[in-house]
């Protein structure tokens, strides 16, 4: 988990150094994967007994929170036709 959440906001920064919109948007998007990896891992503590469900619960919403946020950025950068700094 340690692993994904650090390819998060690596990925993150990767992607906004291309100075490419569509090549932020994808690094964008391989970030929601981390964080839905974590989510999935986040079960499987659960169910081996390393969670309570309360501990649980307030971790899955945090991912939940950062999948939908990465993904409205995604949308809102699809959407304004901005290409990036390194097609100027």
């Amino acid at each position: 988990m340690r692993r994904a959440a650090i390819s998060i906001v690596s990925n993150i920064a990767e992607g906004f150094e291309r100075e490419g919109t569509q090549e932020f948007i994808h690094f964008l998007s391989v970030a929601k994967g981390s964080a839905a990896e974590i989510e999935a891992q986040l079960y499987v503590a659960l169910d081996q007994g390393y969670l309570s469900e309360g501990s649980f619960q307030e971790f899955v919403e945090q991912v939940q929170t950062v999948k939908k946020l990465l993904g409205g950025f995604m949308r809102y950068l699809k959407g304004t036709g901005i290409k990036g700094g390194k097609f100027k």
